[in-house]
């Protein structure tokens, strides 16, 4: 993506400027700020998974682009970590009403970041990108939070594969990598809660076994779908 610091007036640039070092100074609760000094107007973030949601125990990216009319226009959001939730679209587009019809130019950026932050525990299914999660809230929430605590377990705890929070890719919207092999394999060291299931206490017993191959087979299935 372009950088729009040339289409920016002075005035708003200055403003910008001074907002995102007062971000990096000050961060919101849970929220790191990673300015870049080459262009102001894309702001790398992450955000911790907030307790009491599947996502605890998560840093999952995300960035803020400001677009060459801004602040008459809100910026656009974007989540790089991989994430599963009724208001973030499989390409990472964030769908939240700050972003949209309730933008003012006066609410600023630390607005946005908290306002996304408490998607995150409040979910909106009525305005779901992500349908199949949007319904699962609905309907089924037990489902809905598996799946959403899978995706976390695998790609937001810093395991192979995980982001950690990490700025890595400043390319056109999120690349959320790709992984072979069973997922198990793939969760960061806390995050065994979902291998153990598979596993079983005592592994060595054939009910062990066979809890574990069922377990497996539900997993892929979850995933598929994913």
């Amino acid at each position: 993506m372009n950088s729009n610091v040339e289409n920016l007036p002075p005035q708003v640039l200055r403003l910008v400027y001074k907002e995102v070092s007062d971000l990096a100074a000050d961060p919101p609760e849970g929220i790191k700020i990673y300015p870049s000094d080459e262009d102001i107007t894309e702001l790398h973030t992450a955000i911790e998974g907030p307790e009491g949601t599947p996502f605890a125990g998560g840093i999952f990216r995300m960035r803020l682009v400001l677009g060459k009319d801004f602040p008459a226009v809100p910026p656009k959001g974007y989540f790089l970590t991989k994430i599963f939730h009724p208001n973030v679209g499989h390409k990472g587009e964030i769908c939240v009403n700050v972003l949209k019809r309730d933008w003012k130019a006066e609410l600023g950026l630390r607005h946005v970041l908290l306002t996304i932050k408490c998607l995150l525990i409040h979910p909106n299914p009525e305005s779901a990108l992500n349908e199949e999660a949007g319904r699962l809230l609905l309907e089924d929430y037990s489902e809905y939070a598996y799946r959403a605590r899978l995706l976390t377990e695998i790609h937001a705890m810093g395991g192979p594969g995980g982001t950690s929070g990490i700025p890595q890719d400043t390319g056109d919207g999120p690349q959320p990598k790709k992984h072979a092999g069973d997922p198990t394999k793939r969760l960061a060291p806390g995050a065994a809660s979902v291998a153990a299931l598979g596993n079983g206490a005592n592994g060595g017993t054939a009910g062990g076994t066979t809890a574990a191959g069922k377990k497996k087979a539900d997993k892929k299935r979850a995933l598929r779908r994913l």
